[in-house]
């Protein structure tokens, strides 16, 4: 079925190719009414390091009501951001509830709340979040191809009802065509640790090596403007990568020189 005439494709000014070498696919985790003003000025950033495509995954109701509702201004930015060529991803449904960025924080929300929604859902359950969190979306004007759990968090019930949905999904050591299992074996580079904290100072330096490879993916979060440890790593990878092409989610999964070079048997349940 085609989308509604309002209704554009989630990655509308992509290109319909994957990339012909090296890739880089820049991904910024938890978009949302809480986080989007500091969300647009990591973009910005991004743009000014030569990122002229990234992945936006976008929280639906983190509030359990309408991002849309919530913020028209957030709207109209993802709105300009997929016509230049970035691409909007679904985040869940929730995401626990996100607070604004620099807001002050108490005790840190266990992982099974602030996280990992999904994590003991049964398959009817999974499938209705998963459909809230689309018509959602797709009310706003987006019909997202690729999904990214919150925290990487996936269970055999979410994996069920992904390949019934979406074309991709995204796990920490790979990007997943949705049906086939595994097609770009490249872990997720993620500088900061749950709750805001700096990754430790090991994750850091192993970060900023970028590894070889077909494709290097860089995970973000708005908070990590806030840490200038996060910020120089995050320099260092982009200057790194800075002869790889940047690509979002449905441009990694379309490339076929990296599908050729995904080696072994498909694993569609490793996160």
């Amino acid at each position: 079925m085609s989308p509604e005439p309002h209704v554009r494709l989630a990655d509308a000014g992509a290109r319909r190719t994957g990339p012909a070498g090296p890739a880089i696919a820049v991904t910024i985790h938890a978009v949302a009414p809480a986080t989007w003003r500091r969300t647009a000025l990591l973009r910005d950033w991004l743009a000014d390091h030569g990122v002229t495509r990234a992945t936006l995954l976008v929280v639906p109701a983190p509030d359990l009501h309408p991002f849309d509702r919530r913020s028209p201004d957030l709207l109209r930015w993802l709105e300009e951001r997929v016509d230049a060529g970035d691409e909007v991803a679904q985040h869940g449904l929730h995401h626990g509830g996100l607070r604004p960025v620099g807001a002050r924080r108490g005790l840190p929300l266990p992982r099974r709340r602030a996280e990992a929604e999904f994590v003991g859902l049964g398959a009817s359950e999974a499938a209705r979040a998963l459909d809230a969190g689309r018509r959602i979306l797709a009310d706003a004007g987006f019909v997202p191809r690729g999904f990214v759990a919150p925290g990487f968090a996936y269970t055999p019930a979410l994996h069920a009802a992904l390949r019934e949905r979406f074309a991709w999904w995204g796990g920490a050591e790979a990007v997943h065509d949705a049906v086939a299992g595994p097609v770009v074996r490249a872990p997720a580079l993620r500088l900061s640790a749950a709750g805001g904290r700096v990754a430790a100072p090991w994750t850091l330096r192993a970060a900023q090596l970028a590894p070889r490879g077909p494709a290097v993916r860089l995970d973000l979060h708005p908070r990590d403007l806030d840490a200038p440890r996060v910020v120089a790593a995050a320099e260092r990878v982009l200057r790194r990568a800075r002869h790889r092409v940047a690509v979002t989610g449905s441009e990694l999964v379309a490339g076929s020189g990296l599908r050729a070079r995904a080696a072994g048997p498909a694993a569609a349940t490793a996160a």
